[in-house]
């Protein structure tokens, strides 16, 4: 059988969709119907049209149910087709309040390092400002009177969940609601790759002897505002491509390359990895507890941070100790060793390391 090829049809985040739901939910309580089809706000300010589903208010009016079916575009993953459900009600004596909860089928945070609530939903932090940006910007004067609680779920999600790495993670009983964009790029297409090596010869044919490898938009937003003196055709946003994009910086004879990349995806690339998807190879936490070790972290911390899933949970337990920066210099540092020991005399290396926020958390060269 002739294997798919696949394209380059972007989709949806679950954080998109689940804003999508409780925004149609909220305008179905103040207009006493939910609408069939409606705009929503995106987490990178642009807004897309999206289709509404199983759409009812409550006899009393004082609730709305809404479901947007997630659509991930030409790299989908398990949760394609997922039934994103938003349940919104008002809530007396607590005017202008919106209270995000997890229903059916979203995940529970039960360990560190996630940077969530343990206990609460896995609605990570941008897909929750989101909902409540897309609640907020219909609730208007509904918002006056009364609190709005609002319940995501996701029907199916628990099972969803089983193909995911949440029981790692320590998030039991669903699925995370996800996305920084709210758009799915198919970053795993041989087009996108394309596109990055790409990139990277167009900064080449200008003469540019300086390229900035970025693993997402937040990475890329971050860069381009600590590096303003750069052209704009030297940002290449690489996503997991890290080696197609050092093999292109190499044979384009790029002097200078700097990466841009969080916790996660530098240690990928710190122990070795060239393609840094998530479901390709496991985050090294030896590696890490080897750097918290070197960094001044006690043995009891070490063996934790070894124990771990994810690379967050070590850079949350170095702040704790207070040793964050001299930890994330260090991680920056292995990364530049690992590379160059790959590419000896190629260029040269500088990695900035940021937070989920975009503030830098070190620079090293």
């Amino acid at each position: 059988m002739k294997k798919r090829e696949r394209g380059t049809r972007k989709g949806f985040t679950t954080g998109a969709n689940a804003a999508t739901a409780a925004r149609a939910a909220t305008i179905g309580l103040i207009m006493g119907e939910v609408p069939h089809e409606l705009e929503s706000l995106l987490p990178n300010e642009t807004r897309v049209k999206f289709l509404i589903h199983d759409g009812m208010v409550g006899d009393d009016g004082k609730s709305a149910h809404a479901m947007c079916i997630k659509d991930a575009g030409d790299d989908p993953d398990c949760t394609n087709g997922a039934h994103l459900t938003a349940d919104v009600r008002l809530i007396e004596a607590k005017a202008g309040e919106v209270i995000l909860k997890g229903g059916e089928g979203v995940g529970v945070i039960t360990m560190r390092g996630l940077g969530l609530e343990v206990g609460g939903a896995a609605i990570n932090p941008i897909p929750r400002k989101n909902i409540e940006a897309n609640v907020r910007e219909v609730a208007g004067e509904l918002l006056e009177e009364y609190g709005l609680e609002v319940t995501i779920s996701v029907p199916d999600g628990e099972e969803m969940a089983k193909k995911t790495l949440n029981d790692r993670l320590g998030i039991i009983g669903g699925i995370s609601i996800l996305g920084t964009t709210g758009i799915v790029h198919p970053y795993s297409t041989a087009a996108f790759r394309a596109s990055v090596v790409q990139g990277i010869e167009v900064a080449a044919k200008q003469g540019q002897d300086t390229v900035v490898l970025t693993t997402g938009g937040r990475t890329e937003k971050f860069v381009i505002a600590s590096l303003p003196e750069l052209e704009p055709a030297c940002f290449v946003q690489m996503g997991d491509f890290l080696g197609p994009a050092l093999d292109a910086c190499k044979k384009e004879g790029i002097q200078h390359i700097i990466i841009g990349g969080m916790v996660g995806k530098l240690t990928k690339m710190a122990q070795g990895e060239v393609i840094t998807h998530a479901n390709r190879k496991a985050v090294n936490t030896d590696l890490l507890a080897e750097i918290a070790k070197a960094c001044g972290a006690p043995e009891s911390v070490c063996v934790e941070i070894s124990a771990a899933e994810t690379a967050r949970f070590a850079a949350e337990r170095m702040e704790d100790l207070g040793l964050e920066q001299v930890f994330y210099q260090a991680l920056a540092q292995r990364t530049i060793d690992t590379l160059t020991a790959r590419y000896p005399n190629a260029f040269s290396l500088r990695v900035l390391v940021c937070d989920f926020s975009g503030n830098q958390l070190a620079d090293v060269s």
